[in-house]
């Protein structure tokens, strides 16, 4: 497997040019000092470590896995994760975005999200233990109580303790009704907290002093279903060092992210501190989730990063067969791969999802900023119904892709993709997961279209397609962009009737939205994809004789290839919503028997 390098040409792009932070980031209040050289010092030291510390540790990480003892109950890393961590520490990189009033060095989340696709790329079972504990950070700096902010945030900016989100409960995942673990009165303001915890990402590890999980569990006579949810502290060790009966009963044998400890988590009359107000723990906790979503969404965006690595690596230098139209390379044997159709067909697949998701995480986080920090209400609001809108696609497009980038990585590889050594193999398994915890990707696209979309009549949908046609609208006269408006136009007026069609359909049928949802979702994926793969050309050709033609160029032509070989795909989309929910809800359930 070829090393990582981080994309800083490609960052920079996307942060300088096509965002352009440094005419927002600096403006808002508490930002004034993130300017560029800031950032270029940030990304530069971070893609460092990376590149150095961390993607070494990636296949031997994954051969040597995580190890339980079952005696005291203690998870053992993989060899040298726990110096990494220590390091990352030591960088201030776990502070980056927190609060400065806890130790964090109030960097913007336009900064924080590249580094942490660099993470991803480089060695995404690593990179999960600080990212749950930053989920954890932000659940309690927006909800807890003072005296719990001061005694648990600044052990987790500084990195000395880390934090969890206990969710899933053996007999239910995404249905958290259904949770059963209970949380009793202690008649001290705090609670004891039984019941068992799977699927705990980071659940027990040596990497920390301190791992504080927080847990979904349910009072005395709460109401049923997530009405009846609340969410609460539980420390591994409390404040006074005394340990806390909640321990790890197993780690799950998993198909990739080997090098994560996934542990189950068992609670026994553990004491917890309840976050926020009695049952209404579920708000509480998606602070932690939609963060996690997003990061996600990275994970996918940065393994396809790293398979178009490999894979370019190597199809450069692979020799097999001579080009269709003749030999490139007289000189050798036979040609490299790269010279064939189908091998470049892979290869700007991945390009062309990376590139363009990249682009999408830098605005989203330059949304999370000024959701955050705009002094203007309107502004904030505008901001936060994007950022609403376009996390479930964030999560399972970015997701989808990089699990196909993924693939492709193998494919190009051949029959060594499939063989260990090499690395691909690892890429795949990884990436596997992405699109099933923090909900699957057809739970998702529920959220997109029912939640987000039908919901609101479409308004957060509305001011997006508002977006897209202020672009399209400011460039029809521009030749050179003709290619990529007239066809943007077009699908945003398509993307607008599927809609309508779908909300009527399914007043009538409520299981129509369900059919329609995961090709909906993906349907908005593309135009997102589409409209920010036409911004990137715009600013490319605006860019042109400037020093850096070849890269420039290089945009041009990806775009292209978007919308000539990977937009085409919104077509099959229409056709499949239009079926509706017949063929899929006409089949009785026993006749599904084999």
């Amino acid at each position: 497997m070829p090393a990582y390098k981080a994309p800083l040409r490609d960052l920079d792009f996307v942060l300088n040019e096509l965002i352009k932070v440094q005419d927002i980031i600096p403006t808002l209040p508490g930002y004034e000092e993130a300017t560029q050289d800031i950032f270029a010092s940030y990304l530069e030291a971070a893609a460092q470590f990376c590149e150095n510390e961390i993607a070494p540790l990636n296949r031997s990480g994954d051969e040597e896995g995580c190890e339980f003892n079952a005696a005291d109950h203690s998870v053992k890393t993989p060899a040298g994760f726990k110096q990494a961590y220590q390091q990352f520490c030591e960088l201030g990189f776990t502070g980056l975005d927190c609060d400065p009033a806890y130790g964090g060095q109030g960097m913007p989340k336009t900064l924080a999200f590249p580094i942490m696709e660099m993470q991803c790329s480089a060695n995404v079972a690593w990179s999960m233990y600080p990212g749950l504990s930053h989920g954890a950070y932000a659940a309690i700096h927006a909800h807890g109580t003072a005296e719990q902010k001061d005694t648990y945030l600044p052990h987790l900016v500084d990195g000395s303790w880390t934090g969890t989100m206990c969710l899933t409960e053996p007999h239910c995942g995404t249905d958290l009704g259904l949770l059963k673990t209970r949380a009793e009165p202690n008649g001290d303001g705090s609670y004891s907290i039984t019941g068992t915890k799977i699927f705990i990402s980071a659940g027990e590890h040596d990497m920390s002093d301190n791992i504080i999980h927080l847990v979904l569990a349910r009072l005395p006579d709460a109401p049923k279903d997530v009405k009846g949810i609340s969410l609460f502290i539980v420390p591994k060790f409390h404040a006074d060092g005394s340990r806390n009966p909640v321990s790890c009963g197993a780690l799950e044998h998993k198909m990739g992210i080997k090098a994560n400890a996934t542990a189950v988590i068992n609670l026994d009359n553990a004491k917890g501190y309840l976050i926020g107000e009695p049952n209404k723990g579920l708000s509480c906790m998606f602070t932690m989730m939609n963060a996690a979503r997003l990061g996600c969404g990275m994970q996918g965006l940065g393994i396809g990063e790293a398979s178009f690595q490999g894979a370019l690596t190597y199809a450069r230098d692979r020799l097999q067969m001579r080009a269709l139209t003749g030999a490139k390379f007289p000189e050798k044997a036979a040609d490299p791969i790269i010279v064939h159709p189908d091998v470049r067909r892979m290869l700007l697949t991945q390009k062309a999802y990376t590139e363009a998701g990249r682009a999408l995480t830098a605005l989203l986080a330059l949304q999370l900023d000024i959701e955050e920090k705009h002094p203007d209400a309107e502004a904030r609001q505008d901001a936060a119904d994007l950022v609403a809108l376009l996390t479930p696609v964030a999560k399972a497009f970015m997701t989808d892709n990089g699990y196909e980038a993924a693939n492709m990585g193998v494919q190009v590889f051949g029959g060594h993709g499939f063989i260990r050594e090499w690395g691909m193999e690892q890429l795949v398994r990884d990436c596997r997961i992405s699109q099933l915890y923090e909900g699957t990707n057809g739970i998702q696209a529920i959220d997109l279209l029912g939640r987000k979309v039908l919901l609101d009549q479409g308004a957060k949908l509305r001011k997006f397609s508002k977006q897209i046609h202020k672009f399209c609208e400011a460039h029809a006269a521009n030749a050179q962009l003709a290619e990529f408006v007239g066809p943007l136009s077009k699908l945003l007026k398509e993307i607008g009737e599927t809609t309508m069609g779908i909300g009527m359909a399914s007043m009538m049928d409520k299981d129509e939205a369900g059919a329609a949802a995961t090709d909906f979702l993906r349907l908005i994926g593309h135009i997102t994809y589409a409209w920010l793969w036409a911004r990137m050309a715009e600013v490319a050709y605006s860019k042109l004789g400037s020093g850096d033609d070849a890269f420039y160029n290089a945009k041009i032509t990806t775009a292209r290839f978007y919308y000539a070989k990977l937009l085409p795909e919104v077509e099959s989309l229409k056709a499949k919503i239009k079926t509706g929910a017949k063929p899929l809800m006409s089949l009785q359930d026993e006749h599904f028997a084999f």
